[in-house]
């Protein structure tokens, strides 16, 4: 038998290579063609055109090992890890496809050999399930594995009858089940006791025989094809000798890393968060590997969540320090051999997992504080379901840690209304999910593609081209031909337009017939290799076989390139600068500007800015030349050079290197974008902008050569009309202070900081001109029931100002203060209670009552004080106003 996972997963894909299957590359988590799905979930995501028939591969048998994870949306498995010896987050699902080639023979052929012979398992321990009404697979397995009847179970249920969804392919299921032996609880499938641990599903064939048309009609595929999927954990669990898959030797060394770091020991009580702290970190490791960033909605939100549970595990172990971000160095080594993207994120991933360490200690104090406020509140000895769930929701502070804090002190949580809000949140999303992933593709450009094939792109060394019109696109619909004034979508043999692809914008441009004239206002491209001229009929018309001269609009295609290499020097300037956490995370490369989107969890300060600015110029600067080779995305890697994170790349990419630095390629990435011949082209450059777009993703914005110019002359030109507008405003300061009987002798010099202090030195002669002024400061005293009643109001005082006033009044012991200040438009109200009243009068109260005699809409604040606001008011009105009041409140 094999025994380490590594020897498990490359048995099973040498047995189909030898057996004339191609081996394809595990596709990213996060779905490329199904926008209905959170992360792939299964071997066959990633051929799931292929099998509806929409596209055409250049095989017809492949062999994968997918990356997959369950832990949102409809393949949801989070809640179980960690309590059950074999769910997971992510996990490894080994497959063998045929589309259209061998079907259920050749299927449970390879099957029963690689069983039974590669991987040496006894026939005694291996039993098989069918589909109860599929007589042909049955009967292949009683003579491919000249199994007894007792050993083929049929099952009529839908657990061996696979669909896709309520229409499209479908098909019966045949499943190899192992037997771990008596020892353990359970039956064989199709018995009571089939949950248990004894018997355990390894291998799932699924035949796709039939097209549902609808719900009642059901017909048979023209060709039949096979889809297959085998967990890996399981079968390394079945070869290493357990049921257990986490006591394999990839989770074995995790759990014995775990129990060190944490310092505890490996028993019934701390094994469920071990597993789930292994688990948990191989899944986000992945996650952050294929792009995907911690956040607060969609699969982010699932991120957070995924990590957030193991980092809650850690600290039930009693663990205070970082654990997962511990653990990255050895899950990288023990998985990069298959998945070297681990290798190529691994800055990214510290980066992001010791983010998110540091916000779950502050999201643990932050809870604790809630709680140690509401402990006081608790009624009946339970905490109510609205704070335990504000508790996770606003904090992210799980349920169950709640449950663990209060429990010792005799206190329950209302769990039914914490899952009722719950159920809400739940709707709430989902209501808000729309899918994500790429956009789903009309069927017609399958049938173009299969029919015309892909686009020669000729881009990178020609502006100007002659092709041949292969077909003209209206409304989905193909046309013979169209006329003026149409808005189209033109397909040629080949192309000089880049289409939108990398962050870089389609190219625009014109193609001519004998006949027409087309504007193309955007080029873009279907299955990485099929592209499409989008726009308009200018005049004449265009038909389909005709010859064409195809020419780009040269000068945006200049600042285009000019742009995207500038993008390129700029992220190898932020790695530089800033560490090899950097990754790309989305750009825009138009003519007229740039934008590019980064991994990094802090504001970037000035210095460091200024320092990736003058790296960029220093390059642009030096004039090296722009090279391009073509070699495999494994050599391209190996060599250094920055890939996107989850992106697939084809058999063989374009390598762009610019700027030498100590006889290395300062910047060194895959692109297939358009670029310049040498970086002096660019011009140049600077960073007008740096800002947070996500948690842990930062965004820069730049400009380069003629638009930063005129960037910079706008830039200067709002500048001197700013200084004109305050030079203006100055001047009307210091007429007002001279109004005010105030001396302007030390503010004769403008400059900026001279408006403020002129400013506030008004303020101050305004304040002080009122206050001396009986006709605009009425102040009047009542004494009632021994409480002094003070009144004062001013005309066209500072509202901000009149709080001080009252604090300065309210001092005194036994008083009721009203500051009232008036102006053009409306009346600003301002009331004190001294402290040896607030048990008998609030503020609060009595301010509102008075916002209300004087129009207003309420007000509020304290006992001792409080303020609102008035409509417009006389002298005479407030002083009644007031006297209403004491009646009111003695």
């Amino acid at each position: 038998m094999k025994k380490t996972l590594r020897d498990t997963r490359e048995t099973f894909k040498n047995f189909f290579k030898k057996n004339g299957h191609k081996v394809i590359s595990s596709s990213p988590l996060i779905p490329q063609n199904d926008p209905t799905l959170m992360f792939s979930n299964s071997g066959m995501v990633q051929f799931k055109n292929v099998f509806t028939g929409v596209e055409k591969r250049d095989y017809n048998r492949a062999t994968t090992s997918q990356k997959c994870v369950r832990a949102g949306g409809k393949h949801n498995d989070l809640e179980n890890v960690g309590y059950t010896p074999r769910h997971h987050t992510f996990f490894e699902m080994l497959g063998n496809f045929s589309f259209g080639d061998y079907f259920k023979e050749q299927a449970i052929a390879y099957a029963w050999e690689l069983i039974t012979k590669d991987f040496a398992l006894p026939k005694n321990k291996l039993c098989v399930t069918v589909f109860s009404e599929d007589q042909e697979a049955y009967d292949l397995w009683k003579k491919i594995a000249g199994f007894s009847e007792d050993k083929i179970i049929k099952i009529p249920t839908s657990d061996n009858f696979w669909s896709m969804g309520e229409t499209g392919p479908c098909g019966p299921c045949s499943e190899i089940f192992y037997d771990h032996g008596e020892h353990l609880f359970g039956g064989p499938p199709g018995s009571k006791d089939e949950d248990g641990d004894r018997f355990i599903e390894i291998w799932n064939l699924v035949f796709m025989q039939y097209e549902q048309i609808t719900k009642d009609k059901r017909v048979n595929l023209p060709k039949p094809s096979v889809d297959t999927g085998m967990g890996l954990e399981r079968m390394a669990a079945v070869l290493q000798g357990t049921h257990d898959n986490y006591q394999i030797d990839l989770f074995k060394k995790l759990i014995d890393l775990s129990a060190d770091i944490t310092k505890t020991q490996i028993n019934n009580d701390t094994i469920p968060s071990h597993r789930v702290i292994s688990d948990h970190l191989r899944a986000s490791c992945f996650l952050i590997a294929d792009g995907l960033m911690p956040s607060n909605e969609g699969r982010g939100y699932v991120l957070r969540r995924i990590m957030r549970r193991a980092m809650r595990h850690a600290n039930t172990l009693g663990s205070k320090d970082h654990v997962l971000s511990k653990m990255i160095d050895h899950l990288i080594k023990e998985m990069s051999s298959e998945y070297n993207e681990l290798d190529r994120a691994k800055d990214l991933i510290k980066e992001t997992i010791i983010n998110e360490e540091e916000k779950f200690q502050s999201m643990l104090t932050n809870g604790m504080k809630i709680i140690h406020d509401e402990k006081n509140k608790i009624k009946n000895n339970t905490l109510s379901g609205e704070v335990a769930f504000k508790l996770y929701d606003t904090y992210g502070f799980p349920l169950d840690l709640t449950e663990d804090y209060f429990k010792p002190l005799k206190i329950k949580v209302d769990t039914e209304k914490f899952n009722q809000l719950m159920d809400q949140r739940k709707a709430e999303a989902r209501k808000s999910w729309k899918g994500s992933g790429s956009d789903s593709i009309e069927k017609i450009w399958f049938d173009l593609k299969e029919k015309f094939g892909a686009t020669e792109f000729v881009g990178y060394s020609t502006n100007k081209t002659e092709a041949k019109i292969f077909s003209l696109i209206k409304s989905n619909v193909e046309v013979e031909t169209v006329l003026e004034g149409e808005h189209v979508f033109v397909v040629t043999n080949q192309t000089c337009f880049y289409a939108e692809s990398g962050g870089q914008i389609g190219d625009t441009g014109f193609i001519k017939t004998e006949s027409g004239l087309f504007e193309v206002s955007d080029t873009q491209k279907f299955f990485n290799s099929f592209f499409v001229h989008i726009g308009k009929v200018k005049g004449g018309k265009i038909n389909i076989n005709q010859d064409a001269v195809l020419e780009v609009n040269l000068d945006r295609k200049q600042k285009i390139k000019a742009n995207h290499s500038a993008t390129h020097l700029l992220h190898a300037a932020l790695r530089e600068t800033l560490g090899n956490h950097v990754a790309q995370k989305g750009s825009y490369v138009g003519p007229d500007r740039l934008r590019f989107d980064f991994s990094h969890s802090k504001q970037i300060d000035q210095n460091q800015l200024k320092t990736v600015n003058k790296r960029v110029n220093y390059f642009i600067d030096k004039n090296d030349l722009v090279e391009t080779k073509l070699m495999s995305p494994e050599k391209a890697i190996k060599a250094g050079a920055m890939a996107l994170f989850g992106e697939k790349y084809g058999e063989e990419v374009r390598v762009v290197s610019m700027g030498k630095h100590e006889n290395i390629s300062f910047s060194l990435e895959l692109c297939g974008g358009t670029h310049v011949h040498s970086t002096g082209e660019i011009g140049k450059f600077m960073i007008i902008n740096e800002s947070s777009i996500a948690s842990g993703v930062r965004r820069i914005e730049a400009l380069r050569d003629k638009e930063l110019e005129k960037y910079l002359e706008n830039k200067a030109l709002d500048q001197k009309n700013k200084i004109i507008e305050l030079e203006s405003k100055f001047t009307e300061i210091l007429e007002e202070i001279k109004l005010n009987g105030g001396s302007i002798e030390k503010f004769k010099d403008f400059d900026e900081q001279k408006i403020l202090s002129a400013s506030n030195y008004l303020k101050e002669l305004k304040i002080k001109n009122t206050l001396s002024d009986k006709n605009k400061n009425i102040i009047n005293i009542i004494n009632k029931n021994n409480i002094n009643f003070y009144s004062q109001i001013l005309i066209d005082f500072p509202s901000k100002e009149i709080r001080k006033l009252v604090d300065e009044q309210r001092k005194n012991d036994s008083k009721i203060v009203f500051i009232f200040s008036l102006d053009k438009e409306k009346t600003s109200i301002a009331v004190g209670v001294s402290d040896n009243l607030t048990d008998k009068f609030n503020a609060s109260d009595i301010v509102k009552k008075l916002s209300s005699f004087l129009g207003g809409k309420g007000g509020g604040g304290r006992k001792d004080f409080a303020q609102a606001g008035g409509k417009k008011s006389s002298i005479s009105k407030t002083n009644s106003c007031v006297a209403k009041i004491i009646e009111t409140i003695i």
